[in-house]
């Protein structure tokens, strides 16, 4: 939760459960419905494209076709083939799980040439307000930004607040493979960030990238910035529920299933990301072999047993976190359950020393990075416990099994 970050939130039940009842009147008066009336969008049309083109005389696969199945399908094809691929579709090759990620970074590239354009014409457009004009100048420019050299767009999505994953690293040789999961207000516009920058997407993901390579120089990993889910906006009805998450751990899930390879993988969770990843945990492959959160307002389970994962479970709380004066309990589809920091959860409760409140979890130099790089890169017994019984480490070996 990133828009509220810095400032504690008062009377957060009473709002939510106010917002509920609102919720459900604008429910029953039709509006969810009138809300989801919507044309095709720039994806769902490239999808449809794909759907009906050919290569080399024949259809192309189903686009939600398993991702080895995909995989085999770009395998079989010529270089001028691929290319041709991505120069047709690029918003379909660049979101499928599946295809090469090197591809994906190119029709990523060429989908972000074309959404600058767009954005670039509106700013020009005499229809659209002066507020408009500025807010497609705002999109235009974070479309350059990730353009940059040397940025490899794993995932890109311009429709509404906008959807992107990012990898620092290189995925295909990784023996080690990180997530970053963000929360509430996560979108294109707020993927990175000059001020707070490790309250953002891209600064947590370089910042987690450096300190497991400082950690482990010897060891490969690759880092994804992954704001590839709809995150719910501010303090609302959406961050309250389940909702964005349901989505959010379909779309995570089949991200883990589509990485190439099979090197372990460990999640980190920030905020509403730890409700994505507590709704995700049952349906993740077995190669995921951590699930870290911190900041976290509870993820749907009363006992980290309830997560029905073989991943370790981790969980962080810096004392000046303003999220431990959230209810943690669920009441109606309202709340995320339990605090994963108690005692009675079951996790293994690490140190955040340093962190500094709700957004500080990846600053450099804190106890709460350290611990998250000591468990990228597998070397579990190096890291800080919450408590001095060092509980958090019972029953851990040395480093992880490659």
């Amino acid at each position: 939760m990133t828009s509220f970050d810095t400032s504690p939130q008062l009377n957060v039940w009473r709002a939510l459960l106010a917002l509920a009842v609102v919720f459900v009147m604008l429910a029953t008066t039709g509006w969810t419905a009138l809300r989801n009336q919507r044309g095709d969008t720039p994806l769902q049309a490239s999808l449809s494209a794909w759907e009906h083109g050919r290569v080399g005389g024949h259809g192309l696969p189903d686009p939600q076709a398993q991702p080895k199945k995909l995989a085999r399908f770009f395998a079989s094809l010529t270089e001028h083939d691929r290319a041709s691929l991505v120069r047709k579709y690029p918003l379909a090759v660049g979101n499928m799980n599946g295809a090469p990620v090197e591809l994906r970074y190119r029709a990523n590239r060429v989908a972000l040439e074309q959404a600058r354009k767009v954005e670039r014409e509106r700013m020009h457009d005499s229809r659209l307000t002066a507020v408009g004009k500025h807010e497609a100048g705002r999109r235009m420019h974070r479309f350059e930004d990730l353009l940059g050299q040397g940025r490899h767009i794993l995932a890109f999505d311009p429709e509404g607040s906008g959807r992107v994953a990012e990898v620092f690293g290189d995925l295909r040789e990784a023996e080690r493979v990180s997530v970053v999961v963000p929360g509430v207000d996560t979108d294109l516009l707020t993927f990175q960030r000059t001020n707070r920058k490790y309250s953002a997407p891209v600064g947590m993901a370089e910042s987690l990238h450096a300190a497991e390579q400082a950690a482990s120089p010897s060891t490969r990993t690759a880092v994804i910035a992954w704001a590839d889910y709809t995150a719910p906006s501010g303090l609302g009805i959406d961050s309250a529920t389940a909702m964005r998450a349901a989505d959010g751990a379909v779309r995570l899930n089949a991200l883990v299933r589509a990485l190439p390879g099979a090197k372990p993988v460990s999640l980190f969770c920030h905020s509403y990301g730890s409700v994505v990843c507590g709704v995700a945990a049952r349906s993740l492959p077995d190669r995921v072999a951590d699930i870290a959160v911190a900041g976290s307002p509870g993820m749907r389970v009363e006992k980290a047993a309830q997560l029905h994962t073989t991943a370790r479970v981790w969980a962080m709380r810096d004392a000046d976190d303003w999220i431990q004066d959230v209810p943690y309990l669920e009441v109606g589809g309202l709340g995320h359950g339990a605090d994963p920091v108690s005692s009675g959860f079951g996790a293994r409760v690490l140190s955040a020393q340093g962190a500094k409140g709700h957004a500080g979890y990846f600053e450099p130099g804190t106890a709460s990075l350290m611990n998250f790089a000591e468990i990228g890169v597998g070397a579990y017994r190096s890291v800080h416990c919450a408590h001095e019984d060092d509980v958090c480490r019972t029953g851990l070996s040395g480093t992880a099994a490659a």
